[in-house]
């Protein structure tokens, strides 16, 4: 792991703050370092990191957790980010490295990712976890990347959106992440568990299947990265059977490693991208497209007229209607536990 290179005496000195960072093994450290440094000499992150303080939230508490809306204009391109192929063929990758502008510095991870200071944020520390090399999201092959970095970087929670569930680059991998607790899912974990879990698997992975009333969830738990990866390829497979996706099942994800207890994995199954409400319009409009921090438990919502509108009857037919069927969802429960 390294920081690009800048001929600055200043940047040298963040370079050897990092490189001991690193050294040491303190990856969380590095990046939440990088952060602080781009925060303070990139005017953009800076601006963006202020309308962050400014913003409206609003919570909502359902039986057993909570699900928050947050008014943040700035996430406007990504909510509306046209991710038809015939769209992101004429346009220019915005995570390639090449591409990316001349202020925003990243660290690169064991040669294959750059970690970047996400300018847009909707955490108070949010990254960008993306592929140098320029290839389609998809997260069969990298899975194992995913665990790799849920655990090198500990601190954080670890996000996917597959290429049609809210990737706003469908046509290059990358991963998402923010600090561990920033989403509501984390700290309801375990009492969503308690209340609308069913145990799918016991074993070295145990495999819960959650269905809380809105979002339909199977949870990965275990300390051997090989059996997680391979209960994660069956599920996949199962999904992959019954999807109707000629690119990859639809699905979210959110990866939290824990030293004593290993990784946790939650995948929330998708049937569609955006609701209906999305391309209603005049009143009907709600200008939402839900992907893992939404089902997280952080609903974006760019306009004010949509951040005002926005209730727990709304939250609830949003999350339902983009969700798998319960058909669907029994059916990969019953072929996991053949």
């Amino acid at each position: 792991m390294q920081k690009i290179k800048n001929n600055s005496p200043k940047s040298d000195s963040v370079e050897d703050d990092l490189k001991k960072l690193i050294n040491e093994s303190k990856f969380s450290e590095a990046v939440l370092f990088l952060f602080k440094q781009q925060s303070e000499n990139w005017e953009l992150l800076k601006d963006g990191l202020s309308s962050l303080h400014k913003i409206d939230t609003k919570k909502f508490y359902f039986d057993g957790y909570e699900v928050q809306t947050q008014f943040n204009p700035l996430r406007i391109n990504s909510t509306m980010a046209n991710v038809s192929p015939e769209a992101v063929k004429k346009r220019q990758c915005f995570l390639c490295i090449e591409n990316l502008p001349r202020e925003q510095k990243g660290i690169i991870y064991k040669e294959k990712y750059i970690i970047l200071c996400n300018p847009f944020p909707i955490f108070s520390v949010h990254m960008t976890i993306s592929s140098i090399e320029h290839k389609p999201q998809r997260i069969k092959k990298p899975f194992e990347d995913l665990l790799q970095l849920s655990k090198d970087f500990s601190e954080l929670t670890i996000v996917y959106n597959g290429p049609e569930s809210g990737a706003s680059a469908p046509d290059h991998l990358h991963f998402q992440a923010c600090r561990k607790d920033s989403l509501p899912i984390d700290i309801d974990y375990e009492g969503m568990k308690n209340e609308f879990g069913e145990e799918v698997i016991t074993g070295e992975v145990s495999v819960t299947a959650i269905d809380d009333g809105m979002r339909r969830i199977l949870s990965l738990e275990g300390i051997s990265d090989s059996s997680v990866s391979r209960t994660f390829n069956r599920i996949y497979s199962l999904y992959a059977h019954i999807a109707k996706s000629h690119v990859e099942p639809m699905m979210n994800i959110i990866s939290t490693y824990e030293n004593e207890s290993g990784w946790r994995v939650i995948i929330f199954f998708r049937k569609k991208h955006r609701p209906n409400a999305y391309f209603e319009e005049n009143d009907g409009n709600i200008l939402v497209s839900p992907a893992s921090i939404d089902l997280g438990g952080v609903l974006i919502t760019p306009l004010e007229k949509d951040f005002r509108k926005i209730d727990k009857e709304l939250i609830t037919s949003i999350f339902r209607e983009v969700s798998i069927g319960k058909e669907e969802f029994e059916y990969i429960k019953t072929k996991l536990k053949e």
